[in-house]
């Protein structure tokens, strides 16, 4: 009588949010697409059920949400590149279209409540200083240089507003740069994090992101749930770090020494703005680490404040060193980190 839906299980915020809720005792029913690699789910086996579909798929979802009381909406196609026709239109429908099939299925089989995860990226900021802590009244602000990814995410959270105004009950859950255990996939800062442990991290480039750990943001998407209001968005966020802080970080937990190669934001910026177009001309289907708009990120030093979700939820972040440990722990189990430390 109370079973939860989640989607976007098998990515990193996801695994651990179904791993928390879990936890919880929670009855939980997961939206999987046939094509997902399911490594994430192997330990989960008769303690979830699996309702195959595609949020493109609006008959899909409609079956995945049927019989549901509540839903965490997590699933996204995530990208920093500004890609080709084609990768823009998989972004738009799984982003924008997908979270409309998500909540008007909420909405037709009275789903009590929903959460949506969204992105720093659909927040503004001041662009002249951009380190200054953005909050969630910051708007978007479509006109200066966007990925198309943060545009389809300010799309998503249109359409929750739109369902808040039919009367659905939607909260937005906004997150930064995960870090933690259960990256099966691996992200972008997984990847990293396993080629430093296996020596084969050469240079990094300056700059900082807002970081979360995946037990923060867990934490605050269950926060967002129990105690969020309508219609609002939440920032969760656990610290912001620079890279030069994080190799240090990670220099202490695997034993490795740092780089001591470091690479100009600009000179990689310039770089990258000449291949990653060709990389997704020749093939579009190849991980491109350090893509332009990845700089570009990195350079922008972005803060927030976490005051609402604070005040109003009781959010009270951990550490990104205990995140770090956690993932350092998490790939050395999977064999990802080929030698690590005693």
């Amino acid at each position: 009588m109370n079973k939860i839906l989640v989607t976007g299980a098998t990515g990193h915020l996801g695994a651990n949010l179904v791993r928390r809720l879990l936890a919880d005792g929670q009855d939980l029913r997961l939206l999987v697409r046939t094509s997902s690699d399911r490594q994430s789910l192997a330990d989960l086996v008769g303690r979830v059920e699996l309702s195959e579909g595609d949020l493109r798929d609006a008959a899909s979802v409609q079956r995945a949400v049927a019989g549901c009381t509540r839903i965490y909406h997590t699933a996204a196609e995530v990208s920093t590149l500004q890609g080709n026709a084609q990768l823009k239109r998989l972004i738009f429908d799984t982003n924008v279209l997908g979270t409309r099939h998500v909540l008007e299925a909420a909405q037709q089989h009275h789903v009590e409540r929903v959460v949506v995860t969204s992105s720093l990226g659909a927040i503004g900021f001041d662009e002249a200083h951009s380190e200054r802590p953005s909050t969630e009244e910051a708007p978007f602000y479509p006109f200066h240089h966007t990925m198309p990814y943060e545009a389809s995410k300010a799309f998503c959270e249109h359409e929750c507003l739109r369902a808040v105004a039919r009367g659905l009950d939607v909260r937005i859950a906004t997150s930064c740069a995960i870090l933690g255990p259960h990256d099966y996939k691996p992200s972008r800062m997984g990847r990293a994090l396993c080629d430093f442990a296996n020596g084969k991290l050469a240079a990094y480039i300056p700059g900082g992101v807002e970081f979360v750990a995946a037990e923060d943001i867990c934490a605050g998407h269950v926060l967002a749930m129990e105690k969020g209001r309508p219609g609002e968005r939440y920032i969760f966020s656990t610290e912001h770090k620079t890279l030069p802080e994080i190799m240090e970080l990670w220099e202490q937990i695997t034993g490795v020494k740092k780089p001591t190669l470091k690479l100009p934001a600009r000179l990689m910026g310039a770089i990258a703005a000449v291949t990653s177009p060709l990389l997704t001309w020749i093939a579009p289907n190849l991980p491109q680490r350090l893509t332009p708009d990845a700089i570009r990120i990195l350079s922008l030093h972005r803060h927030v404040d976490l005051t609402k979700a604070k005040t109003e939820l009781g959010y009270q972040p951990t550490s990104v060193e205990s995140a770090c440990r956690a993932a350092y722990a998490f790939f050395v189990q999977t064999g990802a980190i080929t030698k690590p430390r005693r």
